[in-house]
């Protein structure tokens, strides 16, 4: 099996001291591991601490007095990984690398690291995470296809409480672990994921619609390309994620359909996680509808998306819808799950405050076509995605054996 080159980079945050712990974690696994730091990071742990643990030098100066090779260290370092997490990435560095700045080695490296998997590991107080101009940085990388590890709530070391905490070191590992691993499980595997609302104009202006934020959609075509699957993802009002996975934005419940119906055949596995409209008005102005007008809106029923594709389906492909139920759940998903043809059917109770509609939490409950039920509790929809996807793999896995 072959060892896998990760080189670690570590910026100046408190949680630098939890670093050692990682690099344990992928010795014993037997990665090869690198360190590069940046000199506000030793202040933190010192450069010797870490070349214990990894027996090797650690890299910080880009220009080292009378070093021959130093000139081009970055370039040497890069080439030799082939994975690079950056952990902790206080909110500089993460600006530092958004906006092409190289002022050390770390940041130097990065602007020649496209062509590598990047993990970045945002740890920071809270306010600062939040702050727009950090969360646009964030975004920016994202769109560049770096895989952002979110941090975890809870207290700071400044006695802050909320989000910014370093991801446990334990669930890093695990994270890229299991992409470094599934790269040959999803390797070929081609997913359509459908995300957010649609909309149905009234006038030119105007629209009906519903809450969806599209997080729980995003963060499915997130984990499957993190995964090494190749994905397409259509939606209302989506950002661009980069090269991760291509986006189509729509807007009616009608051209998603007719995207769907176009594309659906070349891909293995569809998760519908879009809230599609199920009404629309049956007669749409063309002209801005004027105060004092009066306006009687009628509706008619929209075409059922995941019934209509169910006629298309054929027996390798794995299809996966959403249920948003406020009584009788579970036999209403159950209802929906074989009129659809589907594999399995994600319960959500859109009744609950805390979860579901713009929330990063969700609760569901999983029921596959055998009639298994899995309860998922509380926990963020990136981590639902995950076990979402991988469910969505074995099935698939066990009908293409």
């Amino acid at each position: 099996m072959k060892k896998h080159n990760v080189l670690i980079g570590i910026t100046g945050g408190i949680a630098a001291y939890k670093i050692p712990n990682l690099c344990r974690l992928f010795i014993k696994n037997s990665y090869n591991v690198k360190i590069v730091m940046t000199e506000n990071a030793t202040n933190f742990v010192s450069t010797l601490t870490f070349e214990a643990i990894i027996r090797s030098k650690v890299y910080v100066n880009e220009f080292i007095e009378g070093s021959n090779e130093s000139a081009i260290e970055h370039i040497n370092l890069v080439d030799w990984a082939d994975i690079i997490v950056i952990a902790p990435a206080t909110a500089n560095t993460i600006a530092k690398i958004a906006h092409g700045i190289g002022d050390n080695l770390l940041t130097s490296l990065m602007l020649v690291a496209s062509n590598k998997t990047i993990f970045i590991c945002p740890a920071m107080n809270t306010r600062m995470y939040l702050n727009p101009v950090t969360q646009q940085n964030i975004e920016i990388l994202r769109k560049r296809s770096f895989f952002i590890i979110e941090p975890d709530e809870g207290e700071l070391a400044c006695g802050d409480v909320g989000p910014g905490r370093l991801k446990e070191v334990n669930d890093i590992f695990d994270l890229i672990n299991k992409h470094v691993n599934a790269l040959d499980n999803f390797k070929g595997i081609k997913f359509i994921i459908t995300a957010g609302p649609t909309i149905e104009y009234i006038d030119p202006v105007r629209f009906i619609s519903n809450r969806s934020s599209g997080k729980m959609g995003i963060a499915l075509a997130d984990y499957a390309s993190l995964m090494g699957g190749e994905v397409l993802l259509i939606g209302h009002l989506l950002q661009s994620h980069g090269k991760l996975f291509n986006t189509i934005i729509i807007d009616k419940a009608i051209e998603m359909l007719e995207l769907l119906k176009e594309n659906v055949k070349k891909y293995d596995i569809l998760i519908m996680a879009a809230a599609v409209a199920d009404f629309k008005p049956k007669n749409v102005a063309n002209e801005k509808i004027k105060k004092g007008e009066g306006l009687i809106l009628e509706l008619e029923e929209n075409p059922d998306i995941l019934k209509e594709l169910s006629k298309l389906k054929n027996d390798r492909q794995v299809f996966v819808g959403f249920a948003a139920e406020t009584s009788n759940s579970i036999e209403n998903a159950r209802k929906k799950l074989i009129e659809k043809n589907l594999d399995m059917i994600v319960l959500n109770n859109v009744l609950r405050q805390d979860i579901g509609f713009d929330s990063d939490y969700n609760e569901v409950t999983l029921i596959f076509k055998n009639n298994e039920i899995l309860q998922i509790p509380k926990m963020k929809k990136s981590e639902i995605a995950s076990i979402i996807v991988d469910k969505a793999i074995e099935i698939y896995k066990s009908k293409n054996v």
